[in-house]
């Protein structure tokens, strides 16, 4: 009877106190796998007592509510919302995990939010943003501010070796040269019209060694090993049909490899070669 009692009152008092506070700062967290770490810090009004938080996400854990000093409060979760006892808590702090806030689709990640106020979000290490909902506030490395609203930010997941882990680079790039030595001999490679008629002579050992070298992500990888595969040259869109990757990925790629001094782009009238450097 008491509990029926006291959600009643938090009905009728929900209009009322779900404006009773400011937002401080929202932070969302995604780690690899998907899921979302959600951190928001509130500022009560004078003299609120309780104040209501909708939650992100039909699924969450970890749900932690604390103050300034770090002691934790009250808190109980009706109608997707938390419900949080103030007490006398001058910031609350409020963090959770969520699935639901991201999808995948092929290589790419998206993480879709509706918000009210500007939101911060942190994106893996080795992430690559490949398409925004609107124009963010700020960019500060893997660190993008968006306004308020519906918004969205797809991304794609670099690959990155772990510190101190290069001895493991040759072992990968040999399994990667022969796993595209497997799948270029079911390419079905178009007429090379206009591909440079001088032959290339590169050494594959002294350029697999020298890759070892370069902190380079997995496309950059395999991009470079199918075109080693091919003699040391290739037209951009061979590889980049080869590899599944998108033509604005792979141009930004190519420049990339290019200001490393590992490939020379050489354009053609109806498109461009890219030939390794030895």
């Amino acid at each position: 009877m008491k509990r029926a009692f006291a959600l009643i009152s938090i009905l009728i008092l929900l209009p009322v106190v779900s404006a009773q506070f400011t937002v401080s700062q929202v932070e969302l967290t995604i780690y690899t796998d998907g899921y979302v770490k959600i951190h928001y810090q509130l500022i009560p009004d004078e003299y609120t007592s309780q104040i209501s938080l909708p939650l992100l996400g039909k699924n969450y854990e970890g749900v932690e509510v604390v103050d300034e000093n770090g002691n934790p409060l009250n808190f109980e979760v009706y109608n997707e919302s938390l419900i949080i006892y103030v007490e006398n808590a001058q910031v609350v702090d409020v963090s959770y995990y969520t699935p639901d806030l991201t999808y995948k689709e092929g290589l790419v990640w998206t993480i879709n939010v509706s918000m009210e106020y500007p939101f911060d979000v942190i994106l893996p290490e080795n992430a690559v943003v490949v398409d925004l909902s609107e124009l963010p506030l700020k960019i500060a490395s893997n660190v993008v501010t968006m306004p308020p609203g519906n918004q969205s930010i797809s991304y794609t997941l670099e690959f990155a070796a772990e510190e101190g882990r290069k001895d493991f680079y040759f072992p990968v790039l040999a399994f990667l040269a022969v796993l595209i030595t497997a799948i270029s001999g079911f390419l079905t490679i178009g007429k090379r019209k206009e591909a440079p008629k001088e032959k290339l002579h590169i050494n594959r050992d002294e350029f697999l060694k020298k890759l070892e070298s370069f902190n380079l992500n997995e496309d950059e990888k395999r991009a470079l090993l199918y075109i080693l595969e091919k003699g040391g040259r290739a037209s951009q869109a061979e590889v980049r049909t080869a590899l599944g990757i998108p033509k604005t990925t792979a141009w930004r790629m190519f420049k990339r490899l290019e200001r490393q001094g590992l490939v020379r782009i050489i354009k053609g009238r109806k498109e461009n070669w890219v030939e390794l450097k030895p």
